[in-house]
């Protein structure tokens, strides 16, 4: 079986390709932008594409399966460039497929692709998928998500698997997170304590899960014989509670205003590179019910929430990464330079 991974290089990406090659008669192609060097990551074969302009059709015909993992967050100030990657890419991606006769198109969509919903309860994946006004990350989430309808309308033929994962952390992917969401003026190494208060916000509640275990649900999304989304996350919720703990922080009641212009202004002065739709993210998407996965993939998480954001922290203590060139922790260049060089925020790091 030839599966070809678009985005192998990042978190999850470098996750599926350990996961899928422990596959008997399973031969996988990473492709990515910026392939990293030869023997980085157990592959047949690297392929450098991008996925906004180059050739995809020839390096998908004779796959069996493609999985499109390729997405941009950063740079967050050029909402062009990120649309070209994340949507147009997307569709050419899907187009590609079709044209090299692909059988099956596992994509990765996320929680950040669902309307604002509950947080006492959960949903299952009927709930709309029209994604947070303000988060652009959201609004091209779920714009995919419509691409991806209509090629499940008028090719009926196609396997085609949607994953919609809450927030994906490991110690490999560290340094690339750190990059892409707080930015090079965090200093390091870090203490336990890298957040003496938690703010207290009345919505702030959220899933995750660990790269390896999301990796173990797209290759049984590939290998299995299923159809349509599935929900992916660890338990438990991390609510304020459980973030103080982890943290080893004091909850402190906030106006989500307060939060919200801290976030924004920070951002609008290039201090971090993270704006503030990702706190409307966050306080806005549904609590998901993992069910459909756990029955019809047989899918189960080995590592809690918990243990999946301790790891993080850690590799944040410890500048953890990956030999790839989006989770390198020498990516940044020396002293973090190419990052502040790029603006914070103002070019891909």
């Amino acid at each position: 079986m030839r599966v070809v991974v678009v985005g192998a290089s990042g978190n999850v990406g470098t996750a599926l390709t350990r996961r899928l090659a422990r596959e008997p008669g399973v031969d996988v192609v990473g492709v990515a932008r910026r392939a990293p060097r030869a023997g980085a990551l157990p592959v047949s074969e690297w392929v450098s594409r991008d996925i906004t302009r180059d050739d995809l059709v020839v390096v998908f015909r004779g796959a069996d399966a493609v999985v499109h993992l390729a997405w941009e967050i950063q740079p967050s100030r050029d909402l062009a460039q990120l649309r070209r990657t994340n949507v147009t890419g997307s569709e050419r991606v899907f187009e590609a497929a079709l044209r090299a006769g692909v059988g099956t198109l596992v994509y990765a969509s996320s929680v950040g692709a669902y309307s604002p919903g509950p947080k006492e309860r959960r949903v299952d994946e009927s709930w709309p998928t029209k994604g947070v006004a303000t988060s652009f990350y959201a609004r091209h989430k779920a714009e995919v998500e419509r691409l991806l309808d209509r090629v499940e309308r008028e090719h009926p033929a196609l396997r085609s698997v949607r994953l919609r994962p809450g927030l994906v952390f490991s110690g490999d992917a560290a340094s690339g997170i750190r990059r892409l969401f707080i930015g090079p003026l965090l200093p390091s190494p870090l203490g336990r304590h890298v957040l003496p208060v938690i703010p207290r916000l009345p919505r702030l509640a959220f899933q995750c899960v660990h790269s390896d275990d999301v990796a173990d649900a797209y290759a049984r999304a590939v290998l299995s014989d299923v159809r349509g989304a599935f929900n992916v996350a660890a338990e438990p919720v991390l609510d304020v509670e459980r973030l103080a703990e982890v943290f080893g922080a004091r909850p402190v009641p906030m106006p989500v205003s307060v939060v919200r212009g801290a976030v924004d202004l920070t951002w609008r002065l290039r201090l971090q590179p993270t704006p503030a739709g990702w706190v409307d993210l966050a306080l806005g998407v549904p609590l998901m019910d993992c069910g459909r996965v756990e029955r019809e993939l047989g899918w189960r998480p080995s590592r809690t929430a918990d243990d999946a954001l301790r790891e993080l922290i850690e590799g944040l203590r410890k500048r953890t990464g990956a030999p790839t060139p989006p989770l390198d922790p020498a990516a940044g260049g020396p002293a973090r330079l190419g990052e502040l060089a790029g603006g914070i925020g103002g070019k891909n790091p």
